[in-house]
């Protein structure tokens, strides 16, 4: 009986051991605590935006010539009315000078014509008078009378020739200003298109010509996103929004909503947007930024304080979460009630409490419900969140 003991004894450690050394070994799980904080619902934009100018213009002159003058060059400060680029116009200005050496002879003309005209009229004044006391016959007052109305209208087309060589002179003018380029603001000059002697023509209709100037006013910037078709209704002017910068790297700067286009743009048929335009709230922050940086735009659109949340990553599908049990050292899954959310967090508005620990690794195999674990490490839920 003692011989059948011991064996039964060593047949228990044997089966003892095996079980011990084969059975499944708990799985290492980061878990988070479920807190309370602030949760923003936000909508962010499909494509990379960009820094715009209030005011950019591309230059052109209105007719073709070979550039005479070029006073400029890229990254030039300009003042509004400085002349930029100019063609070259010694014809017109042969002909500008034509027309006020015309305009002077014509006024010379004009005191010469009218003088004798004044004599003219005083004379038929005269004889009027002797014709009224018999002196004259009536044929010679009415041929003084007409000689002096000749002369007046003399004097008046003199005065006619005037006007049309000052008619002249402004059409030269405007002739000369079609081979000006003018800037019509403040601003810096990005780029230039074409050299000194060189030929430069206006674009015709249909025709993507490069412009000869591109001018813009870096006083006043504003950010430019495409956000996608579906957020669209959800986005109005005045909401708050953050921007971020890769050429800012950790930087959110708070802006608002100035514009949200009335139309859709489709660059293909499966990406529709919507232009939003957001203006910065800190004009200080505007002098960090440069026309053509790439920028992110995210719109809040609902923002609740001090509300019990969890990590937008904890959620598995139909808003599940892996709840820990601390008294069995297994997994449970929960379905929770969400309400706003944004990808770092999600408000929870039932199927938890504040204190609670969720499933953080959710990527790690084996990690699902009903395994036993071990938690690695818990992570206080903080207070605040500052949105990306």
């Amino acid at each position: 009986m003692r011989r059948i003991l011991i064996i039964l004894v060593l047949i228990a450690g044997v089966g003892a051991a095996y079980w011990w050394f084969t059975k499944p070994k708990p799985i290492a799980v980061a878990l988070v605590e479920v807190g309370r904080g602030k949760v923003e619902a936000s909508v962010a934009n499909t494509r990379a935006g960009s820094v715009e100018a209030c005011l950019r213009t591309r230059l052109s002159p209105i007719s073709g010539g070979r550039i005479a003058y070029l006073g400029i060059k890229k990254g030039d400060h300009v003042k509004k009315g400085q002349v930029l680029l100019r063609l070259w116009n010694d014809d017109q200005q042969a002909q500008s000078n034509l027309a006020q050496t015309q305009v002077a002879s014509s006024q010379k003309r004009i005191a010469e014509a009218c003088a004798i005209a004044d004599n003219a009229e005083r004379e038929a004044g005269r004889m009027a008078e002797l014709r009224a006391k018999g002196f004259i016959s009536k044929s010679g007052e009415e041929k003084s009378r007409y000689e002096a109305q000749s002369r007046r209208a003399a004097c008046d087309a003199a005065r006619a020739d005037v006007k049309q060589a000052q008619a002249r002179v402004k059409l030269t003018k405007v002739e000369q200003d079609r081979t000006l380029l003018v800037a019509p603001f403040d601003g810096i000059v990005a780029d230039i298109v074409g050299e000194l002697g060189e030929y430069t023509t206006p674009s015709p209709p249909g025709v993507a010509t490069p412009p000869a100037i591109d001018l813009i006013d870096d006083s006043c910037l504003y950010i430019e996103a495409p956000m996608d078709e579906v957020d669209a209704p959800k986005i109005h002017i005045g909401q708050p929004a953050r921007v971020s910068l890769d050429a800012l790297p950790g930087k959110a700067l708070p802006g608002h909503v100035k514009r949200v286009a009335p139309y859709v743009v489709a660059v293909e048929k499966q990406a529709r947007t919507v232009d939003i335009e957001v203006s910065l709230d800190n004009s200080d922050d505007t002098k960090q930024l440069l026309v053509g940086y790439s920028a992110d735009v995210e719109v809040v659109l609902d923002s609740r304080d001090n509300v019990l949340r969890v990590p937008t990553s904890t959620l598995m599908e139909s808003n599940k979460v892996l709840l820990y049990q601390p008294e069995t050292k297994k997994l449970e899954e929960r379905a929770i009630k969400a309400g706003i959310t944004n990808w770092e967090y999600t408000e929870v508005l039932d199927g938890l409490k504040q204190g609670d620990r969720i499933v953080a690794s959710l990527e790690r195999e084996g990690v699902k419900a009903g395994v036993a674990v071990t938690p690695e490490k818990t992570e206080a839920n903080p207070k605040s969140i500052k949105a990306k």
